[in-house]
């Protein structure tokens, strides 16, 4: 499990890069993730602090850091 979340922290961590802060909905798209391995993906970057997240008008997005 570990290592699966990994690969989909990796899958986050290249979207944000190339597309820059993203609604977190939006992103779930791209990447085709369940709201489990997404959530899980973004709480494995968000340890490393490798993002930041921020709530706008009730919509997260995230964004590296």
């Amino acid at each position: 499990m570990i290592e699966k979340i990994g690969i989909n922290a990796g899958k986050v961590w290249t979207v944000l890069d190339e597309m820059g802060r993203q609604n977190v909905k939006d992103v779930k798209k791209v990447t085709n993730l369940t709201n489990k391995d997404l959530y899980a993906a973004i709480g494995w970057l968000a340890r490393e602090g490798k993002v930041a997240m921020e709530e706008v008008d009730k919509e997260l997005y995230i964004s590296l850091t």
